[in-house]
């Protein structure tokens, strides 16, 4: 069996939020989804409201503090992602574009990412085609064709959670095959010697 890496990004500010919810159900989604493919997701969450203190620290050092440096490359490792989201005033909320502000240069260049975010009604729903699908398209990531917007009333219901589940699903799906078709993921090390040392001491 195939294993790949599956980092979730959730930002959602409350706790518990219905943006975890919604990450959780997309992330038990894309692991049942990928083991019918036969690949095992090892999914690790990052939870950007614990990270906020040293997201703003970061922003003013340029330094990052040790839990953030450790979200930052678990996402650069990482084989697929799933970005969550809170919408406030028909966009993406502050504390998750500061964490994306911070993520590496090409750290998301080829990478399969869901997009999914929750709000009070379905009409903040655009924000995933015109505020963020934009933002992942120019870091560079793939983004798969369906993304997931759950509102309140997505929430109480049985109709509405089953047409919930169906888009979470078919999103989870779209993921896990790209991850099961991409080779693993391979960060560069910045410190490895790209010139041989015979190379180095002839000049060349």
């Amino acid at each position: 069996m195939k294993q790949r890496d599956l980092v979730v990004v959730s930002a959602g500010l409350s706790q518990p939020s219905s943006t975890r919810l919604l990450a959780d159900q997309l992330s038990a989604a894309a692991v049942d989804a990928a083991a019918g493919l036969g690949v095992r997701l090892d999914v690790r969450v990052v939870e950007v409201r614990d990270l906020a203190h040293d997201l703003m620290n970061h922003l003013l050092t340029g330094f990052p503090p040790a839990p953030l440096k450790a979200a930052l490359d678990a996402v650069a490792g990482a084989d697929a992602l799933i970005a969550v989201t809170p919408v406030f005033n028909a966009s993406y909320s502050g504390l998750f574009k500061s964490f994306f502000d911070v993520v590496e240069k090409d750290a998301l260049a080829g990478k399969p990412v869901l997009l999914a975010a929750t709000g009070g009604t379905a009409r903040h729903s655009l924000t995933l085609e015109h505020a963020m699908r934009p933002m992942f398209a120019y870091l560079g990531a793939v983004s798969v064709p369906t993304s997931v917007f759950a509102a309140a009333e997505d929430w109480g219901g049985d109709e509405a959670e089953g047409q919930l589940r169906a888009r979470v699903v078919r999103a989870a799906t779209e993921l896990a095959r790209e991850a099961e078709r991409r080779e693993p993921a391979a960060v560069a090390d910045p410190f490895a010697l790209t010139t041989s040392f015979e190379d180095l001491l002839a000049g060349r």
